[in-house]
């Protein structure tokens, strides 16, 4: 049987890594196998693809169509060696970023086209979709606050502008599958957050 795949979106500083942990934790204590990992990143390959991505080095020069498609090559990476064996070992995988951040960063953020995105992605991951997905929402005047822009990576040097368009893409992703994408305000304490995940998730599980 086909293990869970729970996957956390949200604009940077909006403390989805550290839901994913937690829940991560969660279904471990619950005695259910869990693998918790990322996008980009979450393999030796991917995180060299993602070092590549995010190099100050490469500010105002990276073609947003070349950033499109370093995120799709690591995503393909990523899901055929980390997260696909998972699964079919009937394991539960906590991801944190999944395809929502191509359509947000890359399609309301860079202007790039949704469809093309959506369809790359497929591509790269063979049509896997999450059952569920977090978005953790705070807006972009909170994520400044927590020291959003002050990074050494490429992707948060953006300016306040790039992040609203991103929000709102997510926004709207949000609105347009809202049978998988569950919002949640990030800025409540980071103990209710982690509650109302586990509430939804406890849900699905007993299907699973």
């Amino acid at each position: 049987m086909r293990g869970l795949f729970i996957t956390f979106e949200g604009i940077d500083k909006s403390g989805k890594t550290t839901q994913a942990r937690l829940l991560a934790e969660f279904l471990t204590g619950s005695g259910r196998e869990t693998v918790l990992t990322r996008q980009p990143g979450g393999s030796p390959l991917c995180e060299e693809i993602w070092g590549l991505i995010r190099a100050r080095r490469h500010f105002g020069q990276m073609a947003p169509l070349t950033e499109m498609m370093l995120f799709a090559a690591d995503r393909a990476q990523h899901v055929r060696e980390v997260i696909l064996p998972a699964l079919e070992a009937g394991k539960a995988v906590v991801c944190d970023r999944y395809t929502d951040s191509a359509s947000a960063y890359q399609g309301y953020g860079r202007g790039l086209d949704l469809d093309a995105i959506r369809a790359l992605n497929d591509t790269a991951t063979e049509g896997l979709t999450p059952d569920r997905t977090f978005f953790i929402d705070i807006p972009v005047e909170e994520a400044l606050k927590r020291g959003l822009g002050k990074a050494a990576d490429r992707m948060e040097m953006e300016q306040a502008a790039f992040y609203e368009r991103v929000r709102e893409g997510y926004l709207r992703i949000a609105a347009s599958d809202p049978g998988r994408v569950v919002g949640v305000d990030g800025c409540e304490a980071v103990g209710r957050v982690s509650e109302k995940v586990r509430a939804v998730v406890e849900t699905v599980l007993s299907v699973f």
